[in-house]
């Protein structure tokens, strides 16, 4: 008994001198008035609220080494480690942060709470390469990012091998509706309204959505926290296109009161060239301006922002087959069937969008550990696609949709030392209306959609080492159609009687019909972060998430114009349930640093694309693509790696590669990017005017993976019907290109600088085409382009 009651009394003395009760106290002072109360001071695990006057105190710490740091918008972070023996107090100075004007201070915080998946995101500069490209040529620069193309303009980004509704984008906080159904619907977003752009690959924005299966793109813009105005001007000259871009930003920050921003951009693009000929109707128009204004208080902050986007595309003329004997002879014969002078020009089959985005929003902090946030937005997005056609009705558009959406979200944070909590609901109503003065029955019907998101995120630091974090997320979706089918249609797709209750009309060969559907979805996600030694991390996430079928894949039905194809969906798709495990591992030297990220993606009900033959209509006979469904696996890996050679020489390298497969009938899935690898070396010298030299490869391989689609068809040879294969399903050839980047900067004025850079894409002038290009069939890619931007900063 003595013995034991000795060891409790060693124990009890070890766990009192380990766990001693100690406080630190102080005041933080300043040379300039400021509200102290605003002031971010972290004390070991701890959030430290000062009070007006910069009083602050923090109890219940224990011996040893404590860390501190103390953060104020404008003011020099201090950071330091103190060895706790005892109570202390101890006082701090803050001392501001002065920049040049070109380099203000800026805030740039993502809302994103899932900790456990490592983001990856484009800088400013980055951006501002890419300032007359489009947002999926700018992510291929993060590794595992690729792009499905509709000729040169109409590029949606893939991530790990999903596209489409599958990778929302986030624009200011607001979700994207702008009939990104099809492969030949781009995102509408100016790139350089962007000052950051973040993705997220897999399903773990849960705050956003609930079918992000690919991942997610969210574009943030400039806010800027310090009184100052500023802004900036780009200018691009690009040969292959005769044209270029204006773009013109200024903003005016404030920590307290107004701020706001303004950005407008203008583009003109005529014909582009491939190494051998015109791509005729290839040019392209942008004109876009978002702005915002901005007043904070010390309690709350509120904002209006606006964004209007128009774009007008020309389809590449050789596109427009007028039948499946087209489609057969350009394949083989290699060549585009309509190669015409360079022209400014665009004529039918031409795209003409239009997007607009306004959007309110206001933040109140009850603490600086606990806010709310009420935001309300609208969208319209108008579609016109025009069809080559006769008479008066060329200058009518074949496909004529207005989709506008209303939603309303309120977000809630709760910050309490050690445990991060984020909730939300977000609700939406949706309505397409699908012009019947077209002359032709829509591609895609009218329909209403209600769309009711709930969702919970919860993060928890165990250590400074280890962090683990989880979400939930229940949503549901209605969908009310009205919608013509040929009865022959209805009958050929087996629709009775399954469907038959939908029927709420005859006439004569066609049933009007009002289908509906309801989706209840739950989507989750659970993960953690360790930092282990010598300055490696491991993130690793398991997630769940389900997606609907989407109005294309559903109720698609007749000829698109822009891509000369039938394209029919089905009333019987399920929703796709995705369960996705990605890890990465990050390594930082002191002059190397890599990322590996394998990710295995197993997706229920995974719905495709799938060219099944071809039809005859009274314009002749078109190739057929179904909507198809099967279980898919896909499984890969992303690498990148930054290598300091010395002072002035770097290399990159990224690799990635995806491996899709159709468990149902064990053969490789469509569409999937093949293996692509990018190695950039990079010369920079700071005293020559900042000079930046780069020389990239990019080699993307040929897809050995993909399923045999082709089909056989009728061609008349020698005045007799003679059968022949089509073959849409063989990848093209691998391909190697190499790309030119250079810049210097000049003090133009006391506060101005003026950035030059010059570029040259695909230098050798390789002839290729790409396997994710819809319009591979018909013509190559762009040749050798000379490129020239010149960027102020005033």
């Amino acid at each position: 008994m003595l013995k034991k009651n000795f060891v409790f009394f060693c124990l009890f003395l070890f766990c009192n001198s380990n766990y001693a009760q100690n406080s630190i106290s102080g005041k933080i002072i300043c040379q300039e008035k400021i509200s102290f109360s605003d002031v971010h001071i972290h004390i070991d695990k701890k959030i430290i609220i000062s009070d007006a006057f910069g009083n602050y105190g923090a109890k219940n710490l224990p011996n040893g080494n404590i860390k501190i740091n103390i953060s104020y918008i404008g003011y020099q972070s201090i950071d330091t480690i103190l060895e706790l023996k005892s109570n202390l107090e101890l006082d701090f100075k803050l001392k501001r942060y002065t920049t040049q004007l070109h380099e203000v201070l800026i805030l740039q915080k993502t809302n994103s709470n899932i900790k456990s998946v490592q983001q990856q995101q484009l800088k400013t500069a980055t951006i501002e390469k890419y300032s007359n490209q489009s947002l999926g040529d700018a992510l291929k620069e993060i590794a595992g990012v690729s792009t499905l193309k509709t000729g040169n303009s109409v590029v949606k980004p893939i991530i790990n091998g999903l596209y489409g509704s599958r990778v929302p984008v986030i624009n200011n906080n607001v979700k994207l509706e702008d009939q990104e159904w099809g492969s030949e619907h781009a995102p509408n977003i100016d790139v350089n309204a962007s000052d950051k752009i973040i993705v997220i690959k897999g399903s773990s924005g849960l705050q956003y959505s609930g079918d992000a299966i690919g991942g997610l793109v969210i574009l943030e813009l400039l806010s800027v926290k310090k009184d100052t105005l500023f802004g900036k001007t780009i200018l691009n000259y690009d040969t292959n296109g005769k044209g270029g871009s204006v773009t013109s930003s200024i903003h005016k920050g404030n920590n307290v009161g107004f701020s706001w921003n303004a950005l407008g951009t203008f583009k003109y693009m005529g014909d582009k060239e491939a190494p051998d000929y015109v791509l005729s109707n290839t040019g392209n128009r942008n004109a876009n301006f978002t702005g915002d204004i901005k007043y904070a208080a010390k309690k709350y902050n509120t904002s209006v922002f606006y964004s209007y986007y128009k774009t007008l595309i020309g389809i590449l003329s050789a596109s427009h087959i007028g039948s499946v004997n087209d489609l057969y002879h350009s394949i083989t014969d290699n060549q585009p069937s309509v190669v015409n002078e360079f022209t400014y020009t665009i004529k039918n089959p031409k795209q003409d969008v239009e997007h607009q985005i306004a959007k309110f929003n206001f933040n109140y902090y009850f603490n600086e550990l606990e806010s709310m946030s009420f935001q309300y937005d609208f969208q319209q997005n108008k579609r016109l696609e025009y069809d080559i056609r006769r008479g008066n009705y060329n200058n009518t558009a074949a496909l004529d949709l207005d989709l506008k959406t209303n939603s309303l979200s309120i977000d809630y944070i709760k910050n309490d030392h050690d445990w991060n909590f984020k909730s939300g609901i977000r609700a939406s109503a949706q309505n397409n209306y699908a012009n019947p003065a077209t002359g032709i029955r829509p591609l895609i019907p009218n329909y209403d959609k209600i769309d009711l998101g709930v969702y919970g995120i919860i993060s928890h630091h165990f250590s400074d080492t280890f962090l683990m974090d989880g979400g939930l997320r229940y949503d549901f979706a209605k969908i009310d159609a009205t919608k013509f089918y040929q009865k022959s249609r209805w009958d050929e797709r087996g629709y009775d009687p399954e469907f038959s209750g939908f029927i709420v009309g005859d006439f004569a060969s066609q049933w009007l019909t009002e289908p509906s559907f309801i989706y209840h979805n739950l989507s989750a996600s659970v993960g953690f972060h360790k930092e282990l030694e010598n300055n490696l991390h491991l993130y690793t996430n398991i997630s769940f998430a389900s997606r609907n079928p989407n109005p294309s894949e559903l109720f698609s039905d007749g000829l698109h114009h822009s891509t000369g194809v039938i394209e029919l969906g089905d009333l019987n798709l399920n929703k796709e349930q995705s369960t996705k495990l990605s890890v990465t591992l990050q390594k930082k030297y002191d002059r190397f640093s890599f990322e590996i990220n394998p990710y295995i993606n197993r997706i229920q009900d995974y719905i495709f694309l799938k060219p099944v033959g071809f039809e005859t209509t009274i314009r002749g006979a078109f190739p057929v693509w179904e909507y198809h469904q099967t279980n898919a696996r896909l499984i890969g890996i992303d690498v990148q790696t930054h290598w300091d050679i010395s002072k002035q020489w770097q290399h990159l390298f990224s690799l990635g590669y995806v491996n899709g497969k159709d468990i149902s009938t064990d053969e490789p899935l469509i569409d999937m990017p093949p293996l692509n690898i990018n190695n950039k070396i990079r010369f920079s010298k700071k005293e020559w005017k900042d000079l930046i030299l780069e020389l990239k490869s990019e080699i993307v391989f040929k897809q050995n993976r993909y399923p045999d689609n082709n089909f056989y068809t009728n061609i008349i040879q020698d005045g007799a019907f003679v059968p022949v294969l089509v073959d849409v399903s063989t990848p093209p050839p691998a391909y190697h290109l190499m790309h030119f980047y250079s810049e210097m900067k000049f003090q133009t004025f006391t506060k101005a600088i003026t950035t030059v850079a010059f570029s040259v894409q695909n230098i050798l002038n390789v002839s290729y085409r790409d396997y994710l290009n819809r319009q591979r069939f018909f013509a190559d890619e762009i040749g050798r382009s000379f490129q020239i931007q010149l960027k102020f900063n005033y």
